[in-house]
């Protein structure tokens, strides 16, 4: 009989999506207060690969990821994405979201995004979010899945998800900084 353990703590990353480049700095000192100092921002770049969110955000979306230098416990992701989802109202104009934020982690093995839509491949967290493998680490590279999206399977992004993982994998060294499980207290702005 296997024996349960607590799981080991993971890398959250948030991707945004905006047509304001100046939202995107908004919110991450938004996320910062809640979660820590940011440890990383990828390389923002159009979001061409679908028109879904343009009747909502309008045209000239752009795509950025970001990770989080504090360690947090997988179990946090639904507190995430319920907070990332009032952001949105907040950052919002006439009931439009102006930003997306999208939370997710990543460790050794996965990249999981939270998600309030149910669907086959999605598991059921708490209070109405759901995880979605969305990446697999295998053979020294991030593998799409038949649900990844677009914009998560090109290289600029995993080259990011690559950093992250790298970064995470230092933090799990004997002797490196872990990360507290508790709520994070509000931290001075780094961006």
């Amino acid at each position: 009989m296997g024996r349960a353990h607590p799981p080991k703590t993971v890398k959250l990353i948030v991707g945004m999506l905006s047509s304001s480049e100046e939202l995107f700095v908004r919110a991450c000192r938004r996320l910062a207060q809640h979660w820590g100092e940011l440890e990383a921002q990828g390389v923002t770049f159009p979001f061409d690969q679908s028109d879904y969110y343009e009747p909502e955000m309008g045209p000239g979306l752009l795509r950025r990821f970001v990770g989080f230098r504090r360690l947090i416990s997988p179990r946090r992701l639904a507190g995430c994405k319920t907070l990332s989802n009032r952001l949105e109202t907040e950052f919002a104009v006439n009931g439009k979201r102006l930003i997306n934020l999208d939370p997710g982690y990543l460790n050794d093995y996965q990249l999981v995004l939270a998600s309030t839509k149910s669907f086959a491949h999605r598991i059921y967290l708490e209070k109405g979010i759901y995880a979605e493998l969305t990446l697999l680490y295998r053979r020294g590279e991030w593998q799409d899945l038949p649900w990844t999206y677009p914009d998560y399977r090109l290289p600029q992004s995993k080259e990011f998800f690559l950093a992250m993982r790298r970064r995470y994998r230092r933090q799990q060294r004997p002797g490196a900084e872990k990360s507290s499980l508790i709520p994070l207290p509000a931290v001075r702005e780094t961006i």
